[in-house]
């Protein structure tokens, strides 16, 4: 398998970002959050770029067609000729069939998609748990990683504060909308045999040890 051109799924609080980090340590691959790429594509005034800012500019979201085409953009580059991780990208069925199409046209393939299933009530606990100091963004948990004193930071002393994000019915509200987008995604990936699952209900060793046995299961499949 000479590339590893990754897709990264799971609800929000799964760990994606901590098993991205690994994955790119392991096998030298860059990592990208799709609206960084977007963002970096309107910066830099490229043409998709500047065409992505006149739907953005109007308030209208960019087509699936164009933002696809942003992405690839990147993707076709010396940095991602031995693979990539992508994460936040395709969030819809027809991002990911118009991905597909583009990936093609490239003469390349997509390796896997990497599901990070956690349940909901564990993402709720986890998520709604955070806490992060009001000076310096330090994060703490209130289980997993508590301060020494309630509700005061250890660095600076600062408050502790819970994200609009993280309260319990905000986290409840991007759960219903991640199933919603990526319930359909999950099927395109598993119709086409790509879907891979992973218990992020594990410790996150554990999970990274079980993607690296797939992934190298993978490259053996290929080259039996």
């Amino acid at each position: 398998m000479s590339e590893l051109n990754l897709i990264m799924l799971g609800p929000p609080g799964a760990g994606k970002g901590t098993q991205a980090e690994r994955l790119v340590e392991d096998f030298e691959l860059p990592y990208y959050a799709t609206g960084d790429i977007l963002r970096a594509a309107v910066r830099d005034g490229s043409e998709l770029g500047r065409e992505a800012k006149e739907h953005m500019d109007r308030g209208d979201l960019v087509p699936d067609e164009l933002i696809t085409k942003v992405i690839v953009e990147r993707l076709d580059t010396p940095e991602a000729a031995d693979g990539f991780v992508l994460d936040g990208f395709p969030r819809t069925r027809g991002q990911a069939q118009s991905l597909d199409e583009q990936i093609d046209r490239l003469g390349r393939r997509l390796t896997a998609a990497l599901l990070i299933e956690v349940d909901d009530d564990e993402v709720v606990r986890r998520l709604s748990g955070r806490r992060v100091c009001a000076a310096n963004g330090h994060l703490y948990h209130v289980d997993h990683d508590p301060p020494k004193s309630e509700g005061v930071c250890d660095e600076d002393g600062s408050a502790l504060e819970q994200r609009d994000d993280d309260r319990p019915e905000t986290v409840k509200h991007r759960l219903e909308v991640y199933h919603e987008q990526t319930q359909p995604l999950v099927e395109f990936y598993d119709e086409r045999g790509m879907l891979r699952r992973f218990n992020g209900s594990r410790k996150p060793g554990e999970v990274h040890d079980h993607i690296k046995a797939t992934l190298a299961t993978l490259r053996l499949e290929e080259e039996l």
